[in-house]
């Protein structure tokens, strides 16, 4: 891909043109800005561009393949060499990576066991490869114009249909706003409801991104514990009655698996109409329960118009769309219409028909019977190797729980298994800070079977006993 370069030339400087351009490449390079293999402007549009002459950047582009950095070719036109020689005086790409928790542990590591993604040799790409070309055809050749900041008409229909018969929630096309995936639909929420200064109830443990994002928008974290009936609703009155917001994830609890049970959401849902609050339901796995039906979506059982419901298609189909959704009630639907408008409009329109057909065509349905099997057979036999070498483990909806006893550090050992290409999530970074944590791995189950499977169970077994 050929990119416009942000140089700058200085002509009061005695330092040659040529010079400054093969200074700024380099610079760019060591930055890690320009890649092997990226395609550089041609010399006539680069001189173009900084308004000097063609055989000015051609001597800069010559002195670039003379140190071998840069390589021409008819077909390709002037590229960054793949590989690259050693610059000296600087090492390559030096990328400065965000030294929080939550990039460390949830965002950036990847390898086996890595948590939150879907099977990648199950997806169906040639199919939805054709769809998204085939409405991307049809949105280049129709009348160009902005999309419906809300999402496109159509998948948002599809979606109201899709949640009528899968999650009982009854609602209107109107209340539903295709967002970037979960996190693009909280900002959108959070964004709405303004509810800075407040308090905010979080599951511990609880989703850290998430939790995040509420600390962000200027909500007082209270957390409230979790049990195997799900979030203790009766400890947050006591605590927090006045609380303004609640997050919780009741059709199966992330990470613990566990579904809210009826009295508890009755409890959830009068406190909320009681005191005016919001609950903001986090349906991650949505029809994704491996061993029994889905439980009702708490928005299905919401009769005084507190619950917002936020779904996504991230481990139903791929992360690769950034594609979720809110259920909003009718007297929010103004405000985040204007939200959407002016911050936070909905992504590519093509990519949402594309996914509408893949909904409406029958392929989605059928797509996750099959995703149940294969996750549930992975799941077993993850959890068959784990017990058979001795470890206490247990399944908890797209993940295997790995306990370890306290005095492992489960950070420890998950920095020690990033290194050997693992990439589990360490429990105790679930919990707040500065509350009671159990030591323990979260260990995706997406990613491996058969004989990947057993060779990563034995590295991290290895792990674990040194």
């Amino acid at each position: 891909m050929t990119k416009k370069l942000a140089l700058t030339i200085d002509r009061k400087t005695k330092i040659p043109i040529s010079e400054q351009i093969r200074r700024g490449i380099v610079e760019a390079i060591r930055e890690g800005v320009l890649l092997p293999g990226t395609r550089l402007p041609s010399w006539i549009d680069l001189a173009t561009q900084l308004g000097i002459s063609r055989g000015t950047v051609k001597t800069a582009y010559d002195r670039l393949s003379d140190e071998q950095l840069v390589v021409t070719s008819r077909s390709r036109g002037t590229c960054i060499a793949e590989p690259l020689p050693a610059i000296a005086g600087c090492p390559l790409f030096p990328e400065a990576m965000p030294a929080s928790d939550l990039y460390q542990h949830y965002l950036l590591p990847t390898g086996a066991f890595q948590m939150g993604v879907p099977a990648n040799d199950a997806f169906p790409v040639p199919l939805f490869s054709r769809l998204l070309a085939a409405a991307m055809r049809e949105a280049m050749s129709s009348s160009h114009h902005y999309g419906d900041p809300r999402g496109e008409n159509e998948l948002r229909r599809e979606i109201a249909g899709l949640l009528t018969l899968s999650r009982g929630i009854k609602c209107h096309p109107s209340q539903i706003f295709i967002t970037a995936g979960f996190t693009g639909a909280l900002g959108l929420i959070l964004h709405a409801l303004s509810l800075g200064g407040q308090k905010a109830w979080v599951e511990n443990p609880g989703f850290p991104p998430a939790r995040r994002a509420l600390e962000l928008a200027g909500l007082t974290i209270v957390p409230v514990s979790v049990d195997a009936e799900g979030i203790n609703t009766a400890y947050g009155i006591r605590h927090a009655a006045d609380a303004a917001l609640a997050l919780v994830t009741p059709g199966q609890q992330a990470p613990l698996g566990m579904t809210l049970f009826q009295e508890r959401r009755n409890q959830l849902l009068a406190w909320a109409n009681r005191n005016g609050s919001w609950i903001v339901e986090d349906d991650y796995l949505g029809e994704l329960q491996l061993n029994r039906r889905a439980a009702p979506a708490l928005a299905s059982q919401d009769t005084g118009g507190r619950v917002i419901h936020i779904g996504s298609f991230s481990k139903t189909i791929t992360p690769q769309l950034r594609l979720g959704f809110a259920v909003v009630p009718q007297s929010l639907i103004d405000i985040v219409a204007d939200i959407a408008a002016s911050l936070s409009p909905a992504p590519n329109p093509a990519l949402q028909m594309a996914t509408r057909t893949f909904l409406s065509a029958g392929h989605f349905l059928r797509h996750l019977r099959k995703m149940k099997k294969i996750y549930g057979s992975r799941s077993s036999e993850l959890l068959h190797l784990l017990q058979q070498a001795g470890h206490q483990a247990e399944i908890n909806g797209l993940s295997v729980l790995v306990n370890l006893p306290e005095s492992v550090s489960d950070r420890t050992l998950v920095h020690r298994a990033y290194h050997h290409g693992l990439a589990p999530s360490p429990l105790s970074g679930w919990y707040l800070p500065g509350t009671a944590a159990r030591s323990g791995l979260l260990l995706g189950i997406s990613g491996q079977s058969g004989a990947s499977m057993v060779q990563a169970c034995e590295l991290l077994d290895n792990l674990i006993r040194k």
